[in-house]
């Protein structure tokens, strides 16, 4: 076993060998001018952001395919290279859905929509307006209770919308016909995909003022009308890239970085907010990634660190919630319980030369870091700032939810990121090549110390960026496409925790607030501030409990 003055004092040699030249070496020429032909495709605007599922990703997954080919990488994943897995985006209105009336067709979208708790039906039938009968639709106007609760900062369309469906239902109502007559309260409805809530038991449709104005000003009218609303699951298919080195050895280290990035913002996680559609390229996050990725591949695919097999995974997904790298870890294409460790690079491209800023996260997640990171030696080419956590927003997280030692490595924030401006021409390649050698010396000291790391459970770190006065302490289980928010962890001493709530949980309701998707989790979240008391009610399996909670 290498000792810990030994490993470090050989990572230094390694690393300040590349810092100290004054020119750069033949190899680290290639090295630098692959980069720059990685992220220069993988960023050219033909890729469209590479969105998770789209042919920009497919573009980007055949391009990496190629290089692990060319590497001399072997195909490791569920069909040779790729892995495909699945994204679901909610739901949509079918387009079997209708709404006539008087034989006039409405235009779905324009002139009507349904929600997304309709459930599917089709009903024929001569309602007057102003009646509410038993086996009839009954039309609603919203401007009464909209105009009630105006200064009601608690008032949830949505819900009661909801509720007063369901108490219409039970007293024979076949469908709800809502529509707004005020001309000074804005409803603000539209279809909301995101909504995951059971289906009601009847169609619930929503008529624009356009459409209510031409048909339903003469209350006292009858409408011969026929509907039907449709809804269904919408999804796509994202793939991960996987390629392995085989050296025969009873461990693998694996190698991670995401290759997927937002398209042109569909997603609503651009900082973009002009609302203008516009390319996000990704450069730094995180071409820069998948380039180092693919030339550590290299490295070691001709090193004689050969102690550990080398398992290297570009994800998609990431950008959505760690997708692709959690259907790998809940479907992988070796033994997880044979992984050595996991290492991630996420946006290592924009090193700062004045500050020579590198974060180094997971630090804590094994004691075994120490031996080959030294965040205070002067001849190491970064200012290093270590993290503890395993968890954080990017797919080291995933590896260490299954008790594999991670570090991630990332060059900083800055102005450009998920903005349209995070281009090639803004990367720093020389200062990648920096980490790239940074990386390679710690798996090559690894590989001298030739024995499996131990793990380490570490504190959370919330992976939200947005501010909350209050959180459960739960890790959102992203890719959960059913009602409610699934808990894929539940950090020790948080709320949740000490509500006796369990990873797998299904949170569907926090106090009087009903949970159904990630936003309405995180509007009741902002109904709570420090100290209040509620209650949290969550499926385990069958089963629908109630416990008591402090935030």
């Amino acid at each position: 076993m290498l000792s810990l003055r030994a490993g470090i004092f050989f990572l230094l040699t390694f690393v300040c060998t590349v810092a100290s030249a004054q020119k750069l070496k033949k190899a680290d020429k290639a090295i630098v001018e692959r980069l720059k032909q990685h992220i220069g495709y993988l960023a050219d605007d033909k890729l469209e952001g590479r969105r998770s599922g789209t042919h920009g990703e497919q573009l980007a997954m055949d391009y990496i395919i190629g290089q692990f080919k060319e590497i001399g990488l072997a195909p490791k994943g569920t069909e040779s290279y790729p892995q495909a897995f699945p994204i679901n985006e909610g739901k949509q209105i079918a387009p079997s859905t209708y709404f006539t009336i008087n034989n006039n067709n409405l235009e779905t979208g324009k002139d009507f929509f349904p929600f997304p708790f309709s459930s599917a039906k089709k009903i024929e039938a001569s309602p007057a307006i102003a009646l509410q009968e038993a086996d009839m639709p009954w039309f609603i106007d919203l401007a009464d209770p909209l105009d009630e609760n105006k200064n009601n900062p608690h008032f949830d369309l949505i819900e009661y919308v909801r509720t007063n469906t369901k108490k219409a239902a039970d007293r024979g109502a076949t469908a709800i016909i809502l529509y707004n007559s005020s001309s000074t309260t804005d409803d603000q409805l539209a279809f909301n995909g995101k909504d995951k809530s059971e289906l009601l038991p009847i169609p619930v449709i929503y008529v624009s003022k356009d459409a209510a104005k031409k048909y339903f000003s003469d209350k006292t009218a009858t409408l011969n009308i026929k509907l039907k609303a449709d809804i269904v699951e919408k999804s796509r298919t994202g793939h991960n890239v996987i390629g392995y080195i085989d050296n025969g050895a009873p461990t693998t280290v694996i190698l991670g970085a995401h290759f997927d990035h937002l398209g042109y913002g569909e997603d609503g996680t651009s900082m973009l907010r002009t609302g203008e559609k516009l390319i996000h390229n990704g450069a730094d996050d995180n071409a820069s990634g998948t380039a180092a990725l693919i030339e550590l591949a290299r490295i070691l695919k001709t090193s004689k660190a050969k102690n550990n097999n080398y398992l290297f995974i570009a994800f998609s997904g990431e950008e959505l919630g760690l997708f692709g790298s959690k259907y790998f870890t809940e479907h992988p294409t070796i033994d997880l319980s044979k992984a050595n460790y996991m290492i991630n690079m996420d946006m290592v491209g924009r090193l700062n030369d004045s500050t020579k800023f590198l974060e180094v996260g997971g630090y804590g997640t094994s004691p075994q870091w120490a031996t080959v990171i030294n965040p205070h030696e002067k001849k190491i080419p970064f200012v290093i700032k270590i993290d503890s956590s395993g968890t954080g927003p990017s797919d080291h997280t995933s590896f260490y939810r299954k008790d594999i030692p991670v570090l991630f490595f990332f060059t900083g924030q800055h102005k450009d990121y998920h903005r349209p401006t995070d281009d090639a021409d803004k990367i720093n390649y020389l200062g990648e090549l920096k980490v790239i050698h940074y990386i390679t010396a710690i798996v090559t000291a690894l590989n001298k110390e030739n024995h499996k790391l131990a793990f380490l459970k570490t504190r959370e770190t919330q992976m939200s960026t947005t501010a909350l006065r209050v959180t459960l302490g739960i890790m959102p289980d992203y890719t959960y496409d059913g009602s409610g928010i699934r808990a894929d962890d539940v950090t020790e001493g948080r709320p949740a925790f000490k509500a006796g709530l369990k990873p797998g949980d299904v949170i569907v309701q926090l106090g009087d607030y009903p949970v159904n998707s990630m936003e309405t989790y995180m509007q009741a979240l902002n109904k709570f501030k420090k100290g209040d008391k509620t209650k949290v009610k969550y499926k385990r399996g069958n089963e629908t409990l109630e416990s008591p909670v402090e935030f």
